[in-house]
């Protein structure tokens, strides 16, 4: 059975200035939900309410129909890929994994020449590495529904089109809402699209759309 994840009723202001404002996005299981959407419209403040990092009473996330209230996310139910860095910088490759329940000889599948990391630390890896590591984890966590802000950032032509195909996969198992300033990739990846324009969001069915609202030339 799938799962269904709604947030409307939002209202999201900085110092007076409206962020956000008659927004709806769902997900489910089986799709991929992008969100497009110019620099500094609110995509990332959006993706935040919606795992509960920003601290906002006006706004309706929802499971099923089931409310989700305060700050915090069961990680069976949500689990966010941020913009920065989240693993801890002392921890091993092989330990991260254990903690997420998954095999990194499922990792090594796809990243082959990979392999060697499993007993190096965190902080031994670039950036790039780390954000590789990081979207994996997130896309293959035992979850309902993942969140991916800008996954693509740092990564190569090569690995995006590995991470896409494990999207395509893993969106069987959990509902995706996905944003990156690569449309391309978001147009290709997604079943269901939203654009973010003058605080509101808007339904996207097609290309020519996107170029009604001015997004695409």
């Amino acid at each position: 059975m799938g799962n269904k994840l709604e947030i409307d009723s939002v209202q999201l202001s900085f110092r007076e200035k409206s962020v956000l404002n008659g927004i709806y996005v769902e997900a489910e299981t089986g799709n991929v939900t992008g969100i497009l959407g110019r620099n500094g419209c609110g995509k990332s403040c959006l993706l935040k309410l919606i795992f509960g990092e920003i601290r906002n009473s006006e706004k309706s996330v929802r499971i099923n129909g089931r409310g989700l209230y305060g700050d915090n996310r069961n990680p069976a139910e949500m689990r966010m890929l941020p913009q920065f860095n989240f693993l801890p910088k002392h921890l091993k490759v092989g330990q991260v994994f254990d903690y997420f329940g998954l095999d990194f000889r499922d990792f090594c599948e796809y990243f082959e020449e990979f392999g060697k990391w499993e007993n190096l630390k965190i902080k031994a890896l670039s950036g790039g590495t780390v954000r590789l590591l990081e979207t994996f984890l997130i896309l293959k966590s035992k979850t309902e529904f993942c969140i991916l802000d800008e996954p693509f950032s740092c990564l190569s032509p090569k690995n995006i089109s590995t991470f896409i195909d494990i999207i395509k996969q893993e969106k069987q198992n959990k509902g995706i809402i996905i944003t990156d300033h690569m449309y391309r990739y978001i147009t290709e990846v997604s079943d269901i699209l939203y654009l973010i324009k003058d605080c509101t969001s808007y339904r996207i069915n097609n290309i020519e759309d996107l170029k009604e609202f001015g997004y695409v030339n």
